[in-house]
């Protein structure tokens, strides 16, 4: 059978081709054929692209916030770069939110959970013992987002 277009009308299975199985999910949607979609596989995909977009401003707060601890705790090792990655990852998380203002909710525990992986990455990158760094956050969302 084929589609309006000319293009095959079946969908490929999800966990045999999932390349294919997006293409035909997305054909047969602009399609209409809608009984030919996988909905709990195009569900759980699109469930997905919410939780890739929270890894993606965890991965930015941690990076912002391992650079932070790093200044701070290094001063005299502070270079241009790490300010420079200080500002790129502030405005990356701006732009993220802005894209993305439903995650704004999420904050607290995308900061908690950044701040976790910022510390080890900090301990690891400045070759200070990990006990140096506070086990909790020592800024507030608020400070994190502005020069200090």
């Amino acid at each position: 059978m084929e589609s309006s277009k000319g293009l095959s009308a079946t969908v490929r299975a999800y966990t045999q081709d999932y390349a294919g199985w997006v293409e035909d999910t997305a054909r047969a949607i602009e399609d209409g054929r809608f009984e030919d979609i996988d909905r709990a596989a195009l569900a759980d995909e699109v469930r997905d692209l919410g939780k890739s977009e929270r890894r993606e401003l965890r991965s930015a707060f941690s990076l912002l916030l391992m650079h932070l601890l790093k200044t701070k705790y290094q001063p005299a090792k502070a270079s241009r770069s790490w300010q420079a990655s200080i500002r790129v990852q502030r405005k990356q998380i701006e732009e993220s939110l802005r894209e993305s203002p439903s995650l704004r909710r999420d904050l607290p525990q995308i900061l908690s959970d950044a701040y976790d992986r910022a510390r080890i990455d900090a301990a690891n990158e400045t070759g200070l013992d990990i006990d140096i760094f506070p086990e909790e956050c020592e800024w507030t969302l608020a400070e994190v987002m502005v020069e200090m």
